[in-house]
């Protein structure tokens, strides 16, 4: 019955590429959707590029664990920051200067706002170094629960997620991402909810729950009776790093911005808005829910010798059969549906912005689409192989890298996109001491973290930290650097200024 259902589902995914492929025949139908992907479809895709399994194995077991159910504020600030304020402070702009520009990735967009080669490069560069340890982690998680579900080897596991993604993105492009991702996403809101219920009900419902956990004590974490049932947990102040990190980080995250680009219309903005930030609070609340009860099952987890990563798992592990496939499938679907877009942003870029921007400038466009899909094979298969190397040696050089990935994307771009969208003052220095400043603390924060500050130490707080200095320095180092051209920032923001007709419930006529 199992595989019954997994094998029907991978048919859906593959048919849905295939089906898709008339609207890839272009740059701008693969990489973008011809930029009418509707409010259903984007907000959905947005969601589940946001969340995988890292998120639903790695990051709710951890956090789960070390704050109880004080973890669920990372949910709601990932809904909240993460979705509502990134679709209405970016959504509209991102998309209307994008499109002026003609940019479709976000190297592109800095190249042209600022008119410089140069910047698009660099950009390029540090997308393409941390996006791939960052594409490998999505395999972390799945061995154990198809170990659990299927008693299936970890290198079998991948090496069918990763077919499987490359045939539907390959033959589809964005469009069948989409799709699929709206699949997916359905399958992630149902899942969460019936797992939450089943593992509660398993302790005497949410009261019953609760109580279990008030009882229980670790001092080596705080020594306050009921604190891992409490409002704020036993370390606000780490919790709140956590929060920052995972909400503002996806304003500065190429794969999420480059939902924008391709969506529809104003309606599809505004309604985009209002799924995804439901979406949010359904699918990562729930997780890091969920995670919050982790110490329920202490008995039965060793973290010392297993890892945070076993915790899930293990609450899954007495479920009944139909529950264990729909985790997996949710896992699954998590996972595949932040992959595609990882390697669309991340072979996009490399042939848009670095082969085509530099070497081959007078590249066709079906050229340009043949070697973005050369290029998603070649990185599903570096993926992989960090994916199966780390698994088979345990080299814990490319888990630090993996943990370090999204504060140093976030941290590079967040403040000159940001700042771009609404100031002509931003300057091509700002962005470059940003780029410099993200991707080099990161980076350093690898190999000598012992010489960071306590609090620095942890590649979450660092990159939170990281992420809110870019919005100190990209204004500060504008002030001090020479202007922009004059001619450059206004041809930029003229985007803004067209006269468009709506409909008088839009905006009241004189």
């Amino acid at each position: 019955m199992k595989l019954a259902v997994l094998i029907l589902y991978f048919a859906v995914l593959v048919g849905i590429g295939i089906y898709c492929r008339k609207n890839a025949t272009d740059v701008n139908g693969f990489v973008l959707g011809g930029r009418s992907v509707g409010p259903w479809l984007t907000a959905f895709a947005y969601g589940t590029s946001y969340f995988s399994a890292v998120v639903f194995i790695g990051y709710a077991g951890q956090f789960g664990w070390k704050y109880g159910v004080a973890a669920t504020w990372a949910g709601i600030g990932n809904a909240i920051i993460g979705s509502l304020l990134a679709w209405v402070i970016l959504g509209r702009r991102t998309r209307i200067m994008t499109q002026h520009l003609d940019s479709a990735t976000m190297p592109q967009f800095f190249g042209s706002r600022f008119g410089s080669n140069a910047l698009k490069i660099g950009a390029s560069i540090i997308i393409f170094i941390f996006l791939i340890p960052y594409t490998a982690s999505l395999y972390n998680g799945l061995s154990r629960l198809f170990g659990m579900a299927f008693d299936i080897d970890y290198s079998v596991c991948i090496l069918i997620m990763a077919i499987l993604t490359a045939i539907y993105v390959i033959a589809g492009g964005y469009m069948a991402t989409a799709i699929n991702d709206f699949i997916q996403g359905i399958i992630m809101l149902v899942g969460i909810v019936a797992v939450i219920a089943a593992v509660l009900k398993s302790h005497g419902g949410l009261m019953g729950s609760l109580d279990g956990l008030a009882q229980i004590t670790d001092e080596t974490v705080s020594t306050t009776p009921g604190v891992f049932a409490s409002f704020l947990g036993p370390d606000p102040l780490n919790l709140m790093f956590v929060v920052i990190l995972t909400s503002l980080g996806t304003w500065g995250l190429p794969q999420m911005v480059q939902k924008f680009y391709s969506i529809k219309n104003e309606e599809s903005i505004k309604k985009g808005t209002i799924i995804s930030t439901i979406f949010a609070l359904v699918v990562a609340g729930g997780c890091y829910f969920l995670g919050g009860f982790g110490r329920l099952y202490s008995d039965q987890v060793d973290v010392a010798k297993d890892g945070f990563d076993s915790i899930i798992p293990t609450m899954l592990s007495n479920l009944s059969p139909a529950l264990i496939t729909l985790v997996v499938i949710l896992v699954l679907s998590a996972s595949m549906s932040t992959l595609s877009s990882l390697v669309i942003t991340s072979s996009s870029t490399l042939t848009i912005d670095l082969i085509k921007g530099s070497f081959a400038k007078k590249m066709s466009d079906k050229k340009q689409v043949f070697v973005i899909r050369i290029f998603i094979v070649v990185f599903i298969a570096i993926s992989s192989v960090l994916a199966l190397i780390q698994y088979k040696s345990n080299v814990t050089f490319i888990a630090q890298l993996m943990g370090v990935s999204w504060g140093a994307l976030a941290g590079a771009f967040l403040a000159p996109f940001l700042y771009s969208l609404y100031s002509k003052k931003v300057t091509k220095a700002s962005c470059w001491a940003c780029f410099i400043f993200g991707a080099g603390v990161m980076t350093a924060n690898i190999f000598f973290r012992g010489s960071f500050p306590t609090i620095l130490q942890s590649p979450i707080n660092c990159g939170a930290v990281v992420m809110m200095a870019g919005l100190v320095i990209v204004p500060i180092v504008s002030l001090i650097t020479p202007k922009p051209d004059k001619e450059l920032v206004d041809n930029a923001f003229a985007c803004y200024e067209k006269t468009t007709e709506v409909a008088q419930k839009t905006a009241l006529g004189k």
